[in-house]
């Protein structure tokens, strides 16, 4: 495991003092707190701190420092999902999330970091404590303006910069000079720029939001400006404590320097959860004084005054200033008609990815459902309590792109809550019950998803929708495989694609059940024309650039060929699998494309790289929470290819190599499996 830790976007100043003691919090406590007020840099610290614990914890944290961003959740119900999407568990099993969570993480050695726990401190002090216990080896490290008063916690506070000091003035300068590198040439700007960080009290974003009004404005007038807006306000009965007063009055005087329609925009943005690109800016917020066109350049102005974030292509707002934003959006009685535009948009983003499943786009479709993960969960919520039907109709969307990319509890879940909301017959229900039915099964919860694959199809047929029919036939025939009924899949998707004819890549299910009647015909032992079949749909698959299908026909030519006693041509085959797989980020897909590749590698006489490979794939089974898995003829192959390799290198050597790569897991152990190069050409 290497860890994930968000990339710093801006420089980082000072604050060499809280790192240090940070170092020593860490290297002798396992739970430690970052606190203190909003925007004095809480994230950035721990940012910069599980940075550089990353660099020099390979003895202590081999298995990685990962992250957690919990700022964009509304509630409690995502966090363990969200926790667990963030440590590389892509749960398929049926088990409580939190016992998956704990198993996972019961003999790892590893930092976590949960930023921003303040909104939800009781449910993350209750996860964190369960996690520690189960977990020796882990060390977590939370940020919150409040501390989860857990025994044995270690509170770090964080205070701003010492506003008469060099850092809180380095970092107002960096910022300045960042956009304008002459902005403080003048002969009153220096002591402009420190009366500044003086008034500001050395808040970092306070700092920032004064440094981004300096260009259109110079230092001197920035400083007499603020001066002024603050003079008026300590007349003023505030009720904020003095840290949250000046960082507060800075938003507001930020706020009152943007024009009008750019205000409009900070209100209307705060509808996102996560980061969002232009065009759900303009699907979102334009309306009224905000023209659509004028998106754009009303975005980038709140950009250039670190209202809001800019990272490439997409953009965020940190949550300071969303709550700001929030109070306006409610002064302008908008929120309920943003959240309905929001979730319209989020709908039409999965209509359009779910027409574009079967072609070139596929790919890039997975990537977008993946970066707007946060806004659709958001979208979800809103729909099940406004409209479920359309809640059910986008739950039932987001199912083979949740499912492949492990939010399997999730799609589960979203599909329960909006079926139990949306009981009337039609085909929204019909697509959200054979979307369940298809995460039961890939949980292994095969009697529970056989009853809802009977209910999708009468209510499929009492539809007559054909897209409806053809999901249903790809569930039943699913189940049918997985349970050793090969006969009955087959009879089932033929049917179902014989009484509507058509081209396989009319529609994402159609190819679907061309797909399953492949497998089919593998099980029932007709080889050569399930290899043709599979051959044929492949070439179409790699014409048109569709990717998901195309892995599956691989896995399924990669097990013909093995048993077809062609083990080098079956091995290119399971790789070209992993690499459709690892573009996809499918764990459940890559387990399987291990277990082929290592069945071919023991069938080629190479033991010991068989061994590691079967030891890597074990780590992607335990990441998905199930044993090996597959259908019933993968079953006889891998234990017949298990006790080639074991009789190939003896059974210590063969032990020893696959304890070394059950050990690893991800990027790199993915790509040393696929590095490893055929007999002929090492």
């Amino acid at each position: 495991m290497m860890g994930y830790i968000p990339e710093e976007t801006t420089s980082f100043e000072g604050r060499q003092e809280e790192l240090a003691r940070l170092d020593t919090a860490l290297a002798t406590h396992r739970l430690v707190t970052l606190t203190g007020a909003g925007g004095v840099g809480k994230t950035r610290i721990a940012q910069r701190s599980a940075a550089r614990t990353a660099q020099r914890a390979a003895p202590r944290f081999p298995d990685g420092v990962w992250w957690a961003d919990l700022s964009a959740l509304e509630n409690a119900e995502l966090l363990l999902a969200t926790v667990s999407d963030a440590v590389d568990l892509s749960d398929h099993s049926p088990r409580m999330p939190v016992e998956a969570l704990c198993e996972w993480l019961a003999d790892k050695r590893l930092l976590l970091v949960l930023d921003s726990c303040e909104h939800l401190v009781d449910e993350c002090a209750h996860l964190v404590g369960e996690l520690l216990t189960s977990a020796p080896g882990l060390t977590v490290l939370t940020t919150s303006r409040r501390p989860l008063n857990l025994v044995g916690e270690e509170l770090t506070e964080v205070g701003p910069l010492d506003g008469d000091g060099a850092d809180a003035l380095a970092l107002f300068t960096r910022r300045v000079t960042d956009s304008d590198p002459d902005a403080l040439a003048g002969p009153g700007a220096a002591r402009a720029a420190a009366e500044i960080c003086r008034r500001l009290e050395g808040i970092p974003l306070a700092l920032e939001l004064a440094a981004a009004q300096v260009g259109p404005s110079t230092v001197e007038d920035v400083s007499s400006r603020l001066g002024f807006r603050f003079d008026v306000l300590a007349r003023a009965d505030f009720v904020w404590p003095p840290r949250h007063r000046t960082l507060r009055t800075t938003i507001g005087w930020s706020h009152e320097l943007c024009a009008p329609v750019e205000r409009l925009l900070w209100a209307r943005l705060t509808v996102f959860r996560g980061s969002f690109d232009l065009t759900a800016a303009r699907a979102v917020t334009s309306g009224g004084p905000l023209a659509e066109h004028a998106v754009a350049a009303t975005l980038e102005r709140l950009v250039a005054q670190s209202v809001v974030r800019r990272d490439g292509h997409r953009y965020r707002m940190l949550d300071t200033i969303r709550e700001y934003g929030q109070e306006w959006l409610r002064e302008l009685g908008e929120e309920h008609a943003l959240a309905d535009r929001h979730a319209g948009h989020f709908l039409e983003l999965a209509r359009r990815a779910d027409a574009l499943w079967s072609s070139s786009e596929q790919a890039r479709c997975y990537r977008q459902i993946d970066d707007v993960h946060t806004d659709l969960r958001t979208a979800l919520d809103h729909l099940l309590a406004t409209e479920p039907a359309r809640a059910a109709e986008l739950a039932g969307l987001l199912c083979f792109f949740w499912t492949c990319c492990g939010h399997l509890k999730e799609a589960r879940g979203y599909l329960e809550r909006a079926l139990m909301a949306h009981d009337t017959q039609g085909p929204e229900r019909t697509r959200a019950l054979c979307a369940l039915g298809v995460t039961i099964t890939l949980q292994g919860d095969y009697p529970s998803a056989l009853q809802v694959s009977e209910l999708a199809t009468r209510a499929a047929a009492y539809d007559g929708d054909k897209e409806a029919q053809f999901a249903a036939a790809y569930l039943s025939g699913l189940l049918a495989l997985l349970t050793g009924r090969a006969e009955e899949a087959r009879d089932t998707v033929d049917a179902a694609l014989a009484a509507v004819p058509g081209w396989a890549f009319d529609s994402p299910s159609r190819l679907r059940c061309h797909l399953v009647a492949v497998f089919a015909l593998t099980g029932l032992g007709r080889l050569p024309e399930a290899r043709a079949r599979a051959r044929e749909l492949r070439q179409h698959c790699a014409q048109l650039g569709e990717v998901w299908t195309l892995s599956y026909l691989e896995y399924q030519l990669a097990l013909i060929a093995l048993f077809q006693s062609a083990p080098h041509e079956a091995a290119g085959h399971a790789r070209t699998m992993l690499e459709s797989k690892r573009l996809l980020g499918d764990a459940f897909g890559i387990a399987l494309g291990l277990d082929l590749l290592a069945a071919a590698l023991a069938a080629e006489g190479r033991g010991e790289q068989a061994a590691t490979v079967y030891g890597v794939g074990e780590s992607y089974w335990r990441s998905v929470g199930h044993p090996q898995r597959g259908t019933p003829e993968l079953r006889g192959v891998r234990e017949q290819c298990e006790a080639t390799a074991r009789a190939l290198v003896g059974d210590a050597a063969y032990d020893r190599a696959y304890r070394r790569g059950a050990t690893e897991y991800g990027r790199t152990a993915l790509a040393a499996a696929l590095a490893e190069e055929p007999p002929a050409q090492r």
